[in-house]
């Protein structure tokens, strides 16, 4: 499974979003806003699943968290340059 399809599936889980499958979260599109919708609690509680999970660092504080959190894509990239 790819690192993209991984983060697809947490966010399902991570925010209870049932009416949503994996294949149709697209992986260049906004988790924000007009793309899938989602608020900044939700980006708080994916945020400390990612910390968990992938033991990456995550500033809230950091203008930079903004563009890592603005897709899935920007998310991988993200994970993968703090292994």
């Amino acid at each position: 499974m790819s690192l993209e399809t991984e983060l697809k599936a947490m966010i399902i889980e991570c925010l209870d979003l049932e009416d949503i499958t994996v294949e149709e979260i697209e992986t260049d599109a906004p988790l924000f806003g007009d793309g899938l919708g989602l608020d900044s609690i939700d980006a708080l509680e994916l945020g400390l699943a990612i910390s968990k999970k992938y033991d990456v660092k995550i500033d809230a504080e950091n203008e930079e968290t903004k563009n890592h959190f603005a897709s899935v894509a920007n998310l991988a990239k993200f994970i993968q340059s703090q292994q």
